[in-house]
C-alpha cells in the first residue's frame, strides 16, 4: 500500500477461500447433486479451481466434466435446484475458519473500519453460513452473488458498498483470495489486499494484481494500521 494515498476508512472481505475454507461443504452439495443424475463423485482437488466465479458457472463446470453443452443445458435448472437443496442441508457443516480470521476482524473494527462482506455465494447460503460461525456482528452490510445483476470480477457490488457507506472507493480496501476480487476492486477504485490461502482458480496468488499479500486478516488489520498512520 502506497504512501500518499488516502487513509482507510471501510473493508469489503471476501468469503469462501478468504475467511472460511469452504472446499469441503461444495464437495458434500456437488457430490450430492451429481448423484442424482447418476454421475460419479468428485473430489476438493478437483471441486477448488472452479470455486469463486458464482453457482452457475460453478455447476456448469462440474456438469461439463460428464455431459456437452447441450446436455448441460436441458438439466442444468434441475441441477442448480438439486445443488442448492444439498447445499443448504448442508451448509457450514464440513466449513472452517481460516487461522486469525475472528481476530483480524476485530483488530479492523478496533481501527474503527466499517465492514461490509461482498461474496459470489448467493445470498440465501451467506446470512446462515456468517451465522453459524460467528461472523455476523462484525458486517453492517453482507451482499451475495445474487444480490446484484451483476458479480464480481464487476465492480458493481463494492461500489454499492462505498455508497452505503458514503465512502470514497479511494478509502476502501477490498480484502480477497482470488482474482476476481482484485479486478473488482481495481474497477472500483478501492485498495487490494489477496491472502495466499485460498482459491484463486488453481493460478497462484502472486499473479494477482494487488497492494499487497497479507497471510491472515489480523496482518491485513496491521497493514491497514500502519498505512492509516503513515497517511492520517
Amino acid at each position: 500500500m502506497k504512501s500518499g494515498a488516502a487513509a482507510i476508512r471501510a473493508a469489503i472481505i471476501d468469503l469462501d477461500g478468504t475467511m472460511l475454507h469452504t472446499v469441503p461443504d461444495f464437495e458434500l452439495a456437488l457430490n450430492g447433486m451429481r448423484a442424482e443424475f447418476g454421475l460419479a463423485p468428485i473430489t476438493q482437488q478437483i471441486i477448488e479451481p472452479m470455486v469463486g466465479k458464482g453457482s452457475e458457472k460453478l455447476i456448469r463446470d462440474v456438469l461439463a466434466r460428464d455431459f456437452d453443452t447441450d446436455r448441460i443445458d436441458a438439466v442444468f435448472n434441475d441441477a442448480m435446484a438439486a445443488y442448492q437443496r444439498h447445499y443448504l442441508a448442508i451448509n457450514g457443516e464440513r466449513a472452517t475458519l481460516y487461522p486469525h480470521v475472528i481476530e483480524g476482524l476485530q483488530a479492523l473494527k478496533d481501527l474503527g473500519l466499517r465492514l461490509a462482506c461482498v461474496t459470489n455465494k448467493p445470498v440465501a447460503f451467506t446470512q446462515p453460513l456468517l451465522a453459524k460461525k460467528g461472523l455476523t456482528p462484525y458486517f453492517e452490510l453482507v451482499y451475495g452473488g445474487d444480490s446484484f445483476p451483476r458479480k464480481k470480477p464487476d465492480p458493481m457490488p463494492l461500489l454499492q458498498v462505498c455508497r452505503d457507506f458514503d465512502v470514497e472507493p479511494a478509502r476502501v480496501v477490498a480484502i480477497g483470495d482470488s482474482s476476481n476480487d482484485a479486478e473488482a476492486a481495481r474497477a472500483a477504485g478501492c485498495f487490494v489486499l489477496s491472502v495466499p490461502y485460498g482459491y484463486n482458480h488453481g493460478k497462484p496468488v502472486q499473479s494477482i494484481n494487488s497492494d499487497g499479500i497479507v497471510g491472515s486478516l489480523l496482518e491485513a488489520a496491521e497493514l491497514i494500521s500502519a498505512h492509516n498512520k503513515a497517511n492520517s
